[in-house]
């Protein structure tokens, strides 16, 4: 048995990786499903965890028509590309490349999303966050953020890592804000054959979801490295800091934390409560016209 040394700083092990599930959604739009399928239902507080990937028009020009949500925090992020959203508290605002959008649904919101391009690369992330049952019923929130103001912190051996949520990664906070859970979002891209060394708040989850090339997460002196590869995510154990290693080729992954939130969660299609009474109030109040 390896003893750490009490001064020993502890690398995250790798607890689980599981291959993102190819799914479509909304009016028949492709999307890769890591976080929210039957494999991985959730990883508290995160809900689902969506990335939409692909040059080829039929994929995604259908988009999402108006649907409902309440109970949780929605956090789309566009690589490349354009989404159009718009609601019903009359908010409308278009995602570009490297911009982000973060809505409340809180008790309650009826929003679309549909592709402002006809042809081209479409890429970017959606994340469902819970809310604690103390804030389901806010009122809704929404904001749009463009990439110029997400914070860029360039390393030393190539590569950078956009800060969209936390603190003391780059010169400034990113933009996004959870204080309840101290939300981190970082997206990173490293160069081959370099290493990162990421610390996160103790007794966060922690996961990242790997998008381009292969990256070795986990490796200490207590822990064997898990290959992590392109649409797939690994989820971590305890530790202080998560460590990635690159292999021949570059890697871009996002790597996301979270204090968790600890109550039940009741669920039913856009709907997240905490209990099943809660699910079926709000499945009534959308049906009466009452919601959003």
């Amino acid at each position: 048995m390896v003893i750490a040394s009490p001064n020993q700083p502890v690398s995250r092990a790798v607890k689980l990786v599981l291959n993102a599930q190819t799914i479509q959604d909304g009016a028949g739009v492709s999307l890769y499903r890591a976080i929210g399928n039957p494999a991985l239902r959730e990883i508290d507080p995160f809900l689902l965890l969506d990335e939409m990937h692909s040059d080829q028009a039929d994929d995604y020009s259908s988009g999402f028509p108006s649907h409902p949500h309440r109970g949780f925090d929605t956090l789309s992020y566009m690589i490349s590309g354009k989404m159009r959203h718009r609601d019903s508290r009359g908010n409308e605002g278009v995602i570009s490349s490297g911009g982000v959008q973060w809505m409340s649904a809180a008790r309650g919101i009826i929003h679309s999303e549909f592709p402002e391009q006809d042809d081209g690369l479409l890429w970017g992330y959606q994340i469902w966050i819970n809310l604690p049952a103390a804030n389901k019923m806010d009122e809704p929130r929404y904001c749009d953020i463009p990439a110029e103001t997400i914070p860029t912190r360039i390393l030393n051996e190539g590569g950078f890592i956009k800060v969209i949520a936390g603190d003391g990664i780059a010169d400034q906070p990113g933009p996004v804000t959870r204080n309840d859970i101290d939300l981190v979002l970082l997206d990173v891209s490293l160069s081959p054959h370099s290493r990162l060394r990421q610390p996160l708040p103790k007794g966060h989850t922690v996961f990242a979801y790997v998008s381009e090339g292969e990256v070795e997460f986990g490796c200490s002196s207590l822990n064997s490295p898990a290959l992590v590869r392109r649409r797939a995510i690994a989820v971590f154990d305890e530790g202080e800091h998560v460590s990635a290693i690159t292999t021949d080729s570059a890697a871009r992954f996002l790597l996301v934390a979270g204090r968790p939130i600890g109550e039940p969660i009741a669920r039913q299609g856009p709907f997240v409560m905490n209990t099943r009474a809660e699910i079926d109030q709000a499945i009534h109040d959308y049906q009466q016209g009452k919601l959003g």
